[in-house]
């Protein structure tokens, strides 16, 4: 992966954001899992939305953002491959027949949350064709790889070095579609430097007010998502 001069600096986020994280960890999960839709004022169009967990999350957690995004007019799915454990080396093929079974032929949004994130911007690198935009929540697509607190187990449960997937990646090039990138200060897993980027990696760039796991549950949040997607 080829750095970008000046930004391989980032530090993973400080012990006491981390410790938030962990304290507020079930009530989220429950928020993300099971608390109903989230109002806004969106007006979908109808499009089809494809919703990427994070590691070690399945599209269980993300069902809160799915329910939200059909609830404001969109035709919000799963990305069906079950507990996100990491890429693998087929992962873009997976992917590919995942759309086909839900008959998605045109081209749709990806919404990835964390590492669902960086597997979203690289299947549009893959597959331009069958990507209208991608929106990244919390997800460390530029600067160290290890600018987070999630590195270490990563690399024990996927098998391999986070700076070595099993396939060749450029992490802080920008797909060829448009990119939107949302992060936090408050990101307790995820170096807020790393989930923003710079201006030549995402076109778009949106702060929240959020724990990395309240992307997906957090009302505020959802609602910022549902907004930028509309715009």
């Amino acid at each position: 992966m080829t750095p970008v001069a000046g930004i391989r600096d980032h530090q993973a986020p400080p012990l006491p954001l981390l410790l938030r994280e962990v304290a507020s960890f079930a009530v989220t999960r429950a928020k993300a899992s099971f608390a109903p839709a989230v109002n806004t004022p969106v007006t979908g169009d109808g499009t089809d939305i494809i919703v990427l967990p994070g590691f070690m999350a399945s599209d269980v957690t993300t069902a809160r953002l799915r329910r939200s995004l059909s609830a404001a007019g969109y035709r919000a799915f799963g990305w069906g491959l079950g507990r996100n454990f990491g890429v693998t080396a087929d992962i873009f093929q997976r992917l590919d027949a995942q759309l086909d079974a839900n008959r998605l032929d045109q081209p749709v949004t990806l919404i990835g949350w964390s590492l669902g994130g960086i597997i979203a911007r690289e299947y549009a690198k893959y597959a331009p064709h069958r990507v209208r935009r991608v929106v990244t929540l919390g997800s460390p697509f530029s600067g160290d790889p290890r600018a987070n607190n999630a590195w270490r187990l990563y690399e024990l449960v996927a098998g391999h070095k986070v700076d070595a997937p099993p396939f060749k990646v450029m992490l802080e090039e920008k797909p060829p579609v448009p990119t939107i990138a949302l992060w936090s200060h408050r990101d307790g897993v995820v170096a807020p430097q790393s989930a923003r980027g710079t201006s030549v990696q995402s076109d778009r760039h949106i702060e929240l007010d959020c724990k990395h796991m309240a992307f997906v549950a957090d009302p505020t949040a959802i609602q910022a998502i549902c907004k930028a997607i509309s715009t």
